[in-house]
């Protein structure tokens, strides 16, 4: 469990597997190593996996009572990246992490090779609403016992006794005042993106996703069914089949502009994972009576039906995993 100092902090990491450099950055009250447990078997086969601790999150000490600002962890993950002497990688991000990673991606879209963003709205609303209800400290002593055992479990080792009570309403303070991505913000991302939600997200909804996605050239979309917020979480199979399947036409779009270019150098560097480097998709679920088939693909490009090019996305691409069963919990 490393350390490297950056942007004034001692920011806590973790770092796993061999290949290309990939940065993973959790969500609000977690800390990386468990929103992406799931996935850390499919990384480490293809990628030299870097899981860093947001300010005031598990180990990477900030007092949260001298306030918390998203803005904040945009430059934290500057330094981190600089202090680490990564120039250009992969970049993933969950809920605030995928906030942070969509500012870092608006900024520096020279840096990245790929990027994908999960939970994500670019809306004040309603997600600021759901988390003034969601983290009152008070209330969840009072009625989640579980939860605020979790929540020092995470947090207390690295922070000190009860930091989170400190930590979730300065997040909850921030989300109603902090700076929105706009369009052109969004349009200055050249970055190959995968934009992922849950069709249940009260934080993030589906329409905000498609947005996204829309305004981002080249943009990406991957619904999951019967899903809330968490979708790396409650459906681990159907992202990881969406993020393989994204990885593996990345690498197939920057060989054939090399090729097409006679210049190696001219696209992005390629993402590793190929059929070979990530597990094998679970078998596809029949379609249900009226689901459209989807139509035939170039086998390098994604395998999963709504991780659908810019282009493709619509409406229709929300409700395409209808038919399949629910896997997991449902979010």
């Amino acid at each position: 469990m490393p350390f490297i100092r950056a942007n004034g902090l001692d920011i806590g990491y973790d770092v796993m597997g061999a290949g290309p450099p990939v940065v993973l950055l959790h969500g609000a009250t977690s800390v990386g190593r468990e929103d992406f447990a799931a996935q850390l078997p499919l990384f480490q086969r293809a990628f030299l996996v870097h899981l860093p601790d947001a300010r005031g999150h598990g180990r990477t000490r900030w007092d949260a009572a001298n306030s918390f600002r998203y803005d904040w962890l945009v430059t934290d993950l500057e330094g981190f990246v600089d202090s680490l002497g990564l120039r250009s990688f992969h970049l993933v991000g969950f809920s605030m992490g995928a906030l942070t990673a969509l500012h870092f991606a608006s900024r520096h879209p020279e840096r990245l090779r790929t990027l994908v963003v999960a939970g994500i709205t670019t809306q004040r609303e309603p997600r600021a609403s759901v988390l003034r209800r969601l983290m009152d400290p008070v209330k969840i002593l009072a009625t989640d016992p579980a939860w605020a055992a979790e929540l020092a479990r995470r947090h207390d080792a690295g922070q000190g006794e009860g930091a989170w009570r400190r930590l979730l309403p300065a997040i909850a303070a921030d989300v109603a005042v902090q700076p929105l991505l706009g369009p052109r913000d969004l349009h200055a991302i050249t970055t190959p993106t995968l934009v992922a939600c849950g069709d249940r997200d009260p934080f993030a909804p589906v329409d905000h996703a498609l947005g996204i996605a829309r305004q981002i050239p080249g943009g990406r979309l991957f619904v999951a069914p019967d899903c809330g917020h968490e979708v790396m979480v409650r459906k681990p199979g159907l992202f990881n089949e969406a993020l393989a399947g994204f990885y593996r036409s990345t690498e197939a779009e920057a060989r054939r502009r090399a090729e097409a270019t006679g210049h190696p150098d001219a696209a992005p560097p390629p993402a590793p994972a190929t059929p070979s480097a990530v597990p094998a998709a679970p078998p596809a679920v029949p379609r249900a009576p009226g689901t459209p088939r989807a139509p035939a693909q170039d086998p390098a490009a994604p395998t999963h039906p709504d991780a659908a090019r810019n282009a493709g996305v619509d409406e229709a691409d929300v409700h395409r995993l209808g038919g399949r069963q629910p896997e997991g919990d449902s979010g």
